[in-house]
């Protein structure tokens, strides 16, 4: 008899984790003891769930790399036992969060699928159970005995997405993430399609999973715009213990050619800063030198974001810094894709 595949949900918090009191209209957390009895359907997956839930769910706003630590250590001490885990969680965050597991989890061979909804689980229009409902379908696929997906990645409004290719686009729509530069993995319609040779392919068999908690916050973002004065781009990079700027510069990774601008970051990247040259549109990527408002950029030897997003790039960072790589080889682990983060 076939072994049904165990899955672990994981509520961090969240608009989908939430019900209406019918009484008083207000939203309060799910019971997820009750879980079954409010949504029948998931008595039809062929699979056997399990929860655990934040001891104090919060909203995702609140999020930080602690949390982060936390829902990697649930994964960590219940990864033997479980086939795939799905994570509910806030959708205001979830591409930071679901970016970042995906490089706390190195030789991931499990799915992490996170999902959350625009509206609560008990109001009648809700996206609630089509999203935990599809994205636990997607935990327990199987072939030959092994999960299809093995990847952390982001279910919303019948598509899953590599996760740390996601960025939030829409705070009213159902569908409210996208990823402009990598196509979905599954999506879902009468029957799911796998898009299986664009799934993360194993290179480290037999090495178990590592968990990776430091995460070193001492980082900062910088929208480019017109107007920045020196007084601001001085100050950020003045930061106590600032150790890596994510920059989000214009299209292809262009900037101003002002000599005050560049001879402020030509200071700060012979200071040891780490500087990540990040577009700040929604897709395409950067090519540094493509344009003269680029060449000063290459020449400084900025870390190349490729087209990383700046979700998957802060966090990145992040890891790298926790993880403490050398500061001479930071720009070229940077620029090299670890969880099919970049090209």
């Amino acid at each position: 008899m076939k072994k049904k595949p165990n899955i672990l949900l994981i509520y961090t918090g969240g608009t989908i984790g939430m019900v209406k009191d019918y009484k008083t209209g207000a939203l309060k957390a799910f019971n997820f003891e009750e879980l079954v009895k409010n949504i029948p359907e998931l008595k039809q997956l062929d699979c056997n769930l399990h929860g655990v839930s934040f001891e104090n769910p919060i909203d995702s706003s609140n999020m930080n790399a602690e949390y982060w630590a936390v829902i990697a250590s649930i994964i960590e001490s219940h990864y033997e036992e479980n086939d795939g885990f799905v994570v509910l969680h806030g959708s205001d965050t979830m591409s930071y969060s679901a970016s970042a597991l995906s490089f706390m989890l190195e030789n991931l061979e499990k799915p992490v699928i996170f999902t959350g909804s625009q509206l609560p689980i008990g109001d009648l229009r809700t996206d609630a159970k089509e999203n935990l409902i599809t994205s636990i379908e997607i935990a327990a696929l199987q072939k030959k005995g092994r999960p299809v997906v093995q990847e952390v990645g982001l279910y919303f409004e019948y598509k899953l997405y590599r996760a740390n290719r996601t960025t939030k686009i829409n705070a009213e729509h159902f569908e409210a993430f996208d990823s402009l530069n990598y196509p979905p993995l599954v999506e879902s319609g009468v029957h799911l399609k796998v898009n299986e040779n664009i799934l993360l392919k194993k290179t480290t068999k037999g090495k178990s999973l590592q968990v990776h908690k430091n995460m070193d916050n001492n980082v900062a973002i910088l929208k480019l715009f017109p107007g920045l004065n020196r007084k601001v781009l001085h100050s950020v990079l003045q930061i106590p213990e600032l150790k890596a700027l994510i920059l989000e510069t214009y299209g292809a990774g262009n900037a101003p050619m002002d000599k005050w601008f560049l001879s402020e970051l030509k200071k700060a990247a012979e200071k040891g800063l780490h500087i990540i040259n990040v577009t700040q549109c929604s897709g395409g990527s950067v090519f540094m030198g493509h344009y003269e408002t680029s060449e000063k950029l290459k020449e400084m030897q900025l870390v190349n974001g490729k087209d990383i997003t700046t979700e998957a790039a802060i966090a990145k960072a992040m890891y790298l810094l926790g993880t403490r790589v050398p500061d001479k080889l930071f720009k070229t682990i940077f620029e090299t894709p670890l969880r099919g983060e970049m090209l």
